[in-house]
Formats: C-alpha cells, structure tokens, sequence
C-alpha cells in the first residue's frame, strides 16, 4: 500500500523533504499557501556569506518538486490540522481535504514587523527601511534615498525585533548580523566613496565564513561597527535621519546624521505555525513549534505522525533550514516503515 506524506510549506525545508521523501517512494502531497515555492529567499538578491544568487537557489529548489511522487498544490493556506482514524487530516480555507498517514509542518518563519519599534521612525520618516527593502532596491542596481539622492552614508541597526524584552523576543535570530555584513559591503560596492556604519549589541559570527566576512567589510571596504543600540531614529529639515545611540565601548552618548537608517528585522514565527501548533498542542515559546527535544528527536512531536522541519522552530540559516528538511524526512521514512 502506498504511504502518504502531507507536507505543509514549500520554503527550503519543506522542498527538501519532499525531494527525499519521493526519491525513497513516498506520495507526497505538499502545499503552499503563496504562488510560488522557494518562502523567504524571495526576498534577497544574494545569500551570506558567499553572496550566491539567491534566484539560482530559489530555481534549483522549485526544480525538486518536479517528480511524479509529488504532487504540488500552490496557493493553498492549511487552516486546519487534526488527527483521526489514524490519518492526518488537514483542510484549507477553500475545504478543501488532504489526507495523509504523517504530516510535517515546515510553515517557516515572517520577518518582524518594524513598526512596532515606532521610536526608530520605520513607516514615519522615508529613509528608515528595513532589510527587506533594501534587498528591494538593491535589486534594481542602485541604492537612493525616497527623494532620489545617491546616498552618501548609510546606517545598519542590527537586532530589530530579536533580543528585545520591550517586545517580548528574547532569542537571538541568528541572521541578521551577517546580513548586516553583507548589506554593507553591497552598499559600499555599489557607493565606493560613501560611509557605512553597523550598530550591534554582539556581532555573532558563528557560521562558516562569517568571521572571513566580517573582518573584510573592514579591511577591504572600510565599514565601521559601533557597539551600541539606537535609542531614537527622527528626520531633519533636509530628509536625513538623525540617530540618537550610547557607544557601550566608551559608554557615552552619540549623535550621527545618515542619509539613511537600514533596520535589520530579525525571525519571527509564522502566523500558520502559531496556529496549526497550538491546534495540535505543540505550542512552544514565542509562538514556535516544539519538539521532543534538541538531542536526536527535534523534527519528532509528541504528536503521532507529526513532524517538524525547518524555521517553524526556531531561527536558523538556510544551510541549517536545508539539512533539517532533510533529517525531517529521514524521520519520516523511519515512522512510516514501521507504523
């Protein structure tokens, strides 16, 4: 009898667990609830730290789906998850029903809404974006203010909603100091005689190659890291932004005027894992999915046939998100051999 996958989410994790998956057999049934597969890479133009095409990555992924053990079906929002008769049950807003002997959520991760740290001016003044905008633009070759000046110093906060008590996201998310880096050196390759500074509580340089990164935005391009946080973001008469900070290294207080202000927005979980986890009682902090356990059982819920892969429980990189799609569905192979 042939075993049935239902995955949910056709970012990098949930691909990834398909690919596996159909090459060992298994029908997989996967949705996503955008247009198009590939989640969040959409978003950038090149990934850290090697500044790979990320259209090239999105395509190599979308390239997967195309087996005859999977069958794709996009625009497609799961609404609801449920457990019976020994199946997985899940409907989407259209009720539509998918039924499936596993189930893996691999529902990723929404970046941080920026206008709740108002005090840093992001939707008031036009030159406070965040670093999803500047991939935006960075898209198009050039980087200019709202008023179309070529900018001539540039300002990275890093943190934007992560490691932030005030709004309740104590986790680091793991990317942004790195994309900070990287966004500098874009800036500065494409402004040669601009100035790029980098606010940061800790630049945590932990993956492969982030440390090489880091110390050649400042050997090669020149780019300044300020330790410190950024108190208050306000416009001047003249549509620059003026930054209000305390250099935690010398402990004093510091004013600086840039053309303009990037906030670097951090991981947050998704509004579809929210709530297919609290669905299936497998809630875990700050809105995130829970697993058994990070020692060998991660991608395993308490839930029997439910499974987890990728941002759906906790910030990682891509590599990370990739090889965890990946042990998800070793996981799976696993459940279904011997339910």
């Amino acid at each position: 009898m042939d075993r049935k996958v239902l995955i949910i989410g056709a970012g990098p994790a949930g691909i990834e667990a398909a690919h596996v998956l159909a090459n060992q057999g298994v029908k997989v049934v996967l949705t996503e609830k955008h247009d198009q597969p590939g989640g969040n890479i959409k978003n950038w133009v090149k990934l850290f730290p090697d500044f790979r095409d990320a259209g090239e990555v999105r395509k190599e992924l979308s390239a997967k789906l195309d087996h005859e053990n999977i069958d794709f079906f996009s625009n497609t929002e799961i609404s609801e998850l449920s457990f019976n008769d020994n199946q997985w049950i899940a409907k989407n807003s259209s009720d539509k029903i998918f039924k499936a002997d596993a189930a893996l959520l691999a529902t990723g991760f929404e970046v941080f809404n920026a206008k709740r740290k108002e005090e840093l001016g992001y939707g008031i003044y036009d030159n406070v974006i965040t670093s999803v905008d500047f991939e935006k633009m960075y898209k198009t070759g050039k980087i200019l203010t709202k008023d179309g000046r070529i900018p001539k110093s540039i300002a990275f906060l890093n943190c934007v909603g992560s490691r932030d008590e005030k709004v309740g996201n104590h986790y680091c998310s793991r990317v942004c100091c790195i994309n900070a880096v990287k966004q500098a050196i874009e800036f500065k390759e494409l402004i040669p005689d601009s100035r790029a500074y980098c606010f940061y509580m800790d630049m945590r340089m932990a993956g492969q190659f982030y440390e090489e990164l880091y110390r050649k935005s400042q050997e090669k391009y020149g780019v300044t890291y300020i330790r410190g946080r950024i108190s208050e973001a306000a416009g001047t008469m003249d549509n620059r932004i003026q930054i209000k900070a305390e250099d935690t290294l010398s402990a004093l207080p510091m004013k600086m005027t840039v053309d303009i202000l990037v906030l670097m927005v951090g991981i947050e979980s998704s509004i579809s894992t929210t709530e297919l986890s609290t669905q299936n009682n497998i809630l875990g902090l700050y809105g995130f999915s829970k697993g058994q356990g990070l020692y060998g059982n991660d991608n395993i819920t308490d839930k029997k046939g439910l499974f987890l892969a990728g941002t759906c429980k906790r910030p990682l990189t891509l590599p990370e998100t990739l090889a965890d799609g990946r042990s998800a569905a070793f996981e799976i192979s696993n459940y279904l051999t011997k339910d």
